[in-house]
């Protein structure tokens, strides 16, 4: 696998890294012991970077991915995010993230967090307070590297003048291309992008289904993209892009992810999956080369990504 260096501060990862959402959230039910088998496949195969956060789980999540990584630990880099409440409010007030923190570290089984992250903003927190709290946690050696999540540029920037920010996690697939909006801004503070939910929540991943077939607390039955009025029309890109991947011989899950890596040196995506052999396809995606021919019909084929909006 190869490397990638995200930020100035030092942070270098695997080019595709391992999204923990889904082992504990979001998706339907989950296995444990399925999900700990696909944990450890993606480093086998040459993953060293894992995402987990607080509200995946409220803390199940952080337990899952430590016992994982735990023989392995020296041998990976391990993000978290804080900044949000059960009922998915916004809250990044001093003492909420030091809470947060310290539990995130107990519940990791760690004794330093590689990349923490603020989840999104919180509009009565100013970044540099956020930030300064964040740098307390870097300056006692219990965090090495700083990230924000779900943000806009103006913060990226503010954020940045309070102690250097490492990384962006946002939202990025063929389907999604709010990200590039970043970029001028990225570039020029040497900051990485993480790039989350790049197979579009499922979508684009070989095995997509309209809504009614999953479970009802399956957050993709509120995306629009699974809306009657939109699927079809989603649907048919896929097929589209299908039908290119297999030209190359390649899955449609990693066409998208090829996509991805192919866009820029500084963006490492994050699929995640709880089956082991899909987490071997989605790292074999690290060995397809698409040409420039390629992305150019990948952008004829979704030039403004999905049809309706991503929705969270």
């Amino acid at each position: 696998m190869r490397q990638r260096t995200l930020g100035r501060q030092g942070l270098t990862v695997s080019e595709i890294g391992y999204g923990a959402m889904g082992t504990a959230v979001g998706y339907g039910p989950s296995d444990d012991t399925m999900s700990i088998s696909a944990i450890r496949r993606a480093h086998e195969l040459g993953v060293t970077h894992f995402d987990t956060a607080e509200m995946y789980g409220w803390g199940g999540g952080e337990k899952l991915l430590g016992l994982a990584l735990g023989p392995i630990r020296d041998e990976v880099t391990i993000a978290t995010k804080f900044g949000l409440t059960p009922t998915f409010a916004p809250n990044s007030r001093p003492e909420h993230i030091r809470e947060v923190v310290d539990n995130s570290l107990r519940n990791l089984n760690v004794d330093v967090i590689d990349v923490l992250y603020q989840h999104g903003p919180d509009p009565s927190v100013p970044i540099e307070d956020v930030v300064g709290v964040m740098k307390e946690y870097v300056d006692a050696g219990k965090v090495k590297y700083l990230g924000l999540s779900n943000t806009d540029a103006d913060a990226i920037r503010r954020a940045h003048a309070v102690h250097p920010i490492s990384v962006l996690q946002h939202e990025y697939s063929v389907f999604a291309h709010d990200s590039e909006q970043f970029f001028p801004v990225l570039e020029e503070l040497g900051v990485g992008l993480v790039a989350y939910s790049p197979l579009a929540r499922g979508f684009l991943s070989g095995a997509v289904k309209s809504r009614e077939h999953y479970d009802a607390h399956d957050f993709r039955r509120m995306i629009p993209w699974w809306a009657p009025e939109n699927f079809d029309q989603n649907l048919s890109i896929v097929g589209e892009l299908t039908t290119l991947a297999e030209s190359k011989g390649a899955t449609l899950s990693q066409l998208a992810l090829a996509w991805l890596l192919a866009k820029k040196d500084y963006i490492v995506p994050i699929p995640g999956s709880r089956n082991p052999e899909r987490v071997a396809q989605n790292i074999a995606s690290a060995d397809l080369k698409l040409t420039a021919d390629d992305l150019i019909r990948i952008d004829e084929i979704a030039p403004d990504g999905a049809i309706g909006g991503r929705g969270m």
